[in-house]
């Protein structure tokens, strides 16, 4: 038996009969804009939900502490429980989106090392920009935690941007949560999927994420499936 007890823009939480266990459903949600633009694509879900089990199996071999457990359907997969941390940090490689528009870069500029940013999770303020203080000083975080998540979020992206190489794709950015689980170790959580990176086919250059649905500018679906795919001959 399980019960629905929290729903996001894209994932619905139902919590199993084991009280340190939850049974995360990926939907085919997609958003834009804090949520304002939602739109249903078909088989979305099932994508992202494959594409992000693979991805935690994958970082749990390298012993990157995760709260995945196993794929259980094609749309659904088992997660430890953990109370998730506000923020989103964001690990870049190259100059895009927001950074980009920032400080007036070219586009995909190569960084001299990775960007880690932190911003708390706000619909209604926009997500901002926080710095280690300004977490400490709203609660958001504290200082261990914040250095664990930064550490955490560095191997990852040596991790990911090492594999996705391996597959001819250009890891330029990405977004990651973290949660505090029952022996009060800072976790990865949430999903890892076209969602939340910046991918891009290093042979066409073409982009292989949510930017398609972002600016509109084709089937986005033609890149998650092109993703699920490398890694699935990759890593299964």
């Amino acid at each position: 038996m399980t019960n629905l007890i929290d729903s996001g823009k894209t994932k619905q939480l139902f919590q199993t009969n084991q009280e340190d266990i939850l049974r995360v459903h990926y939907t085919n949600h997609t958003t834009a804009g804090d949520g304002l633009r939602n739109e249903l694509i078909n088989n979305k879900g099932a994508v992202n939900n494959q594409i992000s089990s693979l991805l935690f199996k994958y970082l749990n071999n390298l012993g990157v502490p995760n709260h995945f457990i196993q794929q259980v359907s094609k749309t659904d997969q088992l997660n430890k429980k953990v109370k998730m941390i506000p923020l989103e940090v964001i690990v870049r490689n190259l100059a895009s989106g927001h950074f980009q528009k920032r400080f007036g870069t070219e586009s995909l500029a190569k960084l001299a090392l990775p960007v880690v940013e932190f911003f708390m999770k706000s619909d209604e303020l926009h997500d901002p920009m926080v710095n280690d203080s300004s977490a400490q000083a709203l609660n958001i975080a504290s200082a261990d935690e914040i250095n664990t998540m930064r550490k955490l979020a560095l191997k990852v992206n040596e991790a990911l941007s090492k594999l996705f190489k391996e597959v001819d794709v250009i890891l330029v950015d990405f977004k990651v949560e973290f949660g505090i689980d029952s022996n009060n170790n800072v976790i990865l959580a949430d999903e890892i999927s076209p969602d939340s990176c910046r991918l891009i086919d290093m042979r066409t250059n073409t982009s292989l994420d949510k930017d398609i649905f972002r600016h509109q500018s084709g089937n986005m679906m033609k890149g998650y499936y092109k993703v699920l795919h490398k890694l699935q001959e990759k890593l299964d």
